[in-house]
């Protein structure tokens, strides 16, 4: 399997859902930002809200660091609205919810179930230079944790920010990171 960490973000034009309203999503609206894309299997399901909802939970405190986030699945805008208008929980989401019912979004990343139709749980963040600097994808019976993310994509911004450190296993921000060197081998 070859990593995508590091490649660039694909090319796409999508519609979305977003605070009541359809809108055109591209590639180059990514462009300049941070960005998480958070893939699940399809609106009308059973883990998708938890975890959207605790996503939204965070909405604020990531787009206070610069993140934007979009949620992508493989129904279509339509049905996007429509989950949010017989959903409470949904009603909660105000970030972007990606179409993809062609799945070139879900394939671009490396998602797609070609049998299902659907994607994994994909979670991919992007930096404003448009390169993929965390990938994690899980399978589909497992529910994702977004104070997690919101740590790891402090780090990121931490080490895009330092060059030359790296942050340990459970950094947090303002913690102590590590300036890699000959001198910390085997001393850790």
């Amino acid at each position: 399997m070859q990593t995508i960490i590091n490649s660039l973000l694909p090319e796409f034009n999508v519609q979305a859902f977003q605070n009541g309203e359809f809108k055109t999503v591209t590639s180059e609206d990514v462009k300049g930002k941070w960005a998480v894309f958070f893939f699940y299997p399809a609106d009308f399901t059973f883990v998708c809200p938890t975890e959207l909802v605790d996503l939204a939970e965070k909405y604020e405190e990531l787009k206070k660091m610069g993140v934007e986030v979009y949620s992508v699945s493989c129904d279509t805008h339509f049905v996007h609205k429509a989950w949010h208008d017989a959903s409470d929980s949904i009603k909660k989401i105000n970030y972007p919810m990606l179409a993809d019912p062609l799945g070139v979004l879900a394939k671009g990343f490396g998602v797609f179930i070609e049998e299902a139709g659907m994607a994994y749980r994909g979670t991919f963040v992007v930096d404003p230079e448009g390169k993929i600097k965390i990938a994690e994808i899980q399978d589909n019976s497992i529910g994702r944790n977004a104070e997690e993310l919101v740590r790891k994509i402090a780090a990121a911004q931490f080490v895009a920010s330092n060059p030359g450190e790296v942050c340990p296993a459970k950094w947090k921000q303002g913690a102590q990171t590590l300036k890699p060197s000959i001198d910390l081998v085997g001393k850790i």
